[in-house]
């Protein structure tokens, strides 16, 4: 059993690696500012901003791991650069794994070209994949001991485009995947479990993972 901390565990993805993380025995903390609509039990509810220092210190205190799953929306927009620099250095002192989920636009369609978030995106997603792809390059740039992986999921994922769960996914590395009919699709449930199956090993260290079916 490791302690993982879950930054934003009441959103989208972070209440999947929450309840997934729980479900296969772990200790878990959950951070967020809102209370959780159904608490799971066993789960340690942390309410405060992620912005926070002594959140922070409160949520790599003991861990094992942490997991960064939040947003770039509201009044956090324009925040995750520097939240993210210092979660590495927190998580280089303490020797924690840290895991950072990211956006579908920080993905390439193919090998050496220019990611997603390089291109024409649509305005709606502009802010959001721009802001998501700065991090990614913090995490390139992260202190040498940190051990982290950046996770980005299929282009068809989050609560707009609901999937049940299947048990399966596919790892790749920051190259888009794709399924035999061309679609890049993943739920929420099969996520969380790539997520808990890479934090839970040795790999993919310091490291850019796709997620797909």
């Amino acid at each position: 059993m490791s302690r993982i901390s879950i930054l934003g565990g009441t959103g989208y993805t972070g209440a999947a690696v929450v309840a997934e993380a729980a479900r296969r025995g772990h200790d878990v903390t959950a951070v967020s500012r809102s209370a959780p609509a159904d608490p799971i039990p066993g789960v340690t509810y942390l309410q405060g901003s992620v912005l926070d220092d002594e959140i922070q210190r409160q949520a790599f205190d003991h861990a094992d791991a942490v997991v960064s799953a939040t947003s770039p929306r509201g009044d956090m927009a324009g925040t995750l650069p520097d939240l993210h620099r210092s979660l590495l250095s927190r998580a280089a002192d303490a020797g924690v794994r840290l895991a950072v989920v990211g956006g579908f636009s920080s993905l390439r369609p193919a090998p050496g070209e220019p990611r997603f978030s390089e291109g024409e995106i649509k305005e709606e997603f502009r802010v959001e994949a721009l802001e998501g792809a700065e991090v990614l390059e913090v995490m390139f740039a992260a202190p040498e001991g940190a051990d982290w992986v950046f996770f980005s999921p299929a282009g068809k994922f989050g609560s707009f485009a609901p999937f049940p769960k299947r048990g399966t996914y596919r790892l790749g590395g920051d190259v888009a995947l794709f399924d035999d009919e061309g679609v890049s699709a993943l739920g929420a449930e099969d996520f969380a479990l790539a997520i808990l199956d890479v934090i839970e090993s040795s790999e993919h260290s310091r490291a850019h993972v796709s997620v797909a079916y």
